[in-house]
């Protein structure tokens, strides 16, 4: 069964573009925008996507403060957003779908403290791969969202209620993290943009970590230019975040003629079987290459033989450390699967660690001379999908899987920008994803909007003058 969409208001907007357009206008208030975000969240009716969502005449009540006392030219003025839960918000437990790990944070996550500053409107906290430990998005005691195109298929993760929200029309921006691909994975299954930013550029701080030295903050958005909307608004050096850097976004200028992209070799391809994605991928190369780029065929295997060491290697350890403590006191509260995958990091020794740190530098820098002669990488953003069921029976060799474009990027210090790309002929969505040297945040934006203009899909699940 397909989701159904939302009948849209042909008064209302969508992106963050249109609904500051449209207040600045008179044509809008904030409450307006907050009363069709809770009318949509009903109508939808799926209770996994939201693990906590506030009250609506709360939400509403600060949106009145806002139109009666805020700047209007605040960055995201009146914009509802969805925040990961293992994000902290004020107010709200913050649970990494853990029951028993939930505490109340004092104050907000830095990243949600400047949303707020910039006017941001907080509505919830989102559903997610147990301790954002997943790529599938059915790891969780919360109930397993349902795929926007196919409810037989899974939704992905670990972000998947911020990815769900985005594409349901709940709020046009979320905050995810991404560790392995959980904000790119979910937002390609969804229909929509993912932003990984550079590493260290937003403030983990208020973050529960999954590998504290790889982690990044991720921005859901239905276009490029809102998420780098958003990037802006959150990006920063953070002394309450050691990992952080003062690294600029940078302007996002027009996507350069010529521009070199890097793609496997033909026979580095892997879609296990799913020969849709693989011509859906083939489709996108000469869509890009009619935009002017150029496509560069690489030796991909020394990004593949990076993401084996993501679970085969030392990083499992710094999962086990953040749930440490509950697995020796209550190991059944945790989900099965989450505590097989944590528990490989309990016995690493110091040996194995530097093993892995000395394969990993060689490593980038073999990535580094790929990268000489490229301006980006573009590689589907997953292979394949697959069904709830297919993953509730197969739960770990799939979920390595989805993976496989995704797992080595924050090991070799990338930043990546996940875009919708096409739609199979069954209705479900495929996506691609740029990739670029810590730093090219703003170059891959220049790439990723205007490829995504020129596919002229809808934006996310929603059908527009419906």
């Amino acid at each position: 069964m397909r989701w159904a969409a939302v009948p849209i208001d042909n008064a209302m907007t969508e992106t963050v573009a249109e609904i500051l357009d449209a207040y600045r206008r008179g044509a809008l208030k904030p409450e307006d925008v907050v009363a069709r975000s809770f009318a949509r969240i009903r109508r939808h009716d799926d209770p996994a996507i939201f693990i906590a969502l506030r009250s609506e005449a709360d939400v509403v009540a600060e949106a009145n403060a806002l139109a009666r006392d805020g700047d209007m030219t605040l960055p995201l003025y009146g914009i509802p957003i969805a925040v990961k839960d293992n994000i902290d918000v004020k107010g709200l437990p913050t649970t990494a779908a853990c029951p028993a790990f939930g505490y109340r944070p004092g104050k907000d996550a830095t990243a949600v403290a400047k949303l707020r500053q910039a006017g941001a409107l907080i509505l919830g906290k989102t559903n997610l791969d147990q301790f954002a430990t997943g790529l599938v998005g059915v790891r969780t005691p919360y109930g397993i969202a349902r795929n926007l195109f196919d409810d037989k298929l899974i939704a992905g993760g670990s972000s998947t209620g911020s990815a769900l929200a985005v594409a349901a029309g709940f709020a046009p921006l979320a905050l995810g993290t991404d560790t392995a691909g959980s904000g790119r994975v979910p937002a390609a299954f969804s229909n929509i943009v993912g932003l990984k930013p550079s590493r260290g550029m937003v403030s983990c701080a208020g973050v529960v970590p999954a590998c504290r030295t790889l982690d990044c903050v991720s921005v859901f958005a239905l276009t490029v230019d809102d998420a780098m909307a958003m990037l802006n608004v959150i990006a920063g050096a953070d002394a309450a975040d050691p990992y952080s850097h003062p690294r600029p976004v940078g302007a996002v200028g027009p996507m350069p003629d010529g521009v070199k992209l890097g793609v496997p070799l033909l026979g580095q391809r892997l879609f296990f079987g799913d020969t849709l994605s693989a011509k859906a991928y083939d489709k996108a190369l000469a869509r890009l290459t009619s935009l002017g780029a150029k496509i560069v065929e690489i030796d991909i295997e020394p990004f593949y033989e990076a993401a084996r060491l993501l679970y085969d290697g030392p990083w499992v350890a710094e999962r086990y450390l953040v749930a440490k403590a509950l697995i020796a006191s209550s190991p059944e509260s945790l989900h099965p699967v989450t505590r097989q995958i944590i528990l490989a990091g309990a016995h690493r020794s110091a040996a194995d660690t530097f093993t892995a740190f000395y394969q990993l530098e060689e490593l980038r820098r073999a990535a580094d001379r790929t990268f000489r002669s490229l301006d980006a990488l573009v590689l589907p953003s997953a292979p394949t999908i697959y069904t709830v069921e297919q993953v509730l029976a197969d739960p770990i060799q799939l979920n390595s899987r989805l993976g496989t474009y995704t797992n080595f990027v924050n090991l070799l210090d990338l930043c990546g920008l996940a875009v919708p790309s096409s739609m199979h002929a069954d209705g479900t969505p495929f996506g691609i994803t740029l990739l670029a040297p810590a730093g090219g945040d703003a170059a891959l934006a220049a790439i990723g909007r205007r490829y995504h203009v020129a596919t002229n899909l809808p934006l996310g699940a929603l059908t527009r003058g419906e």
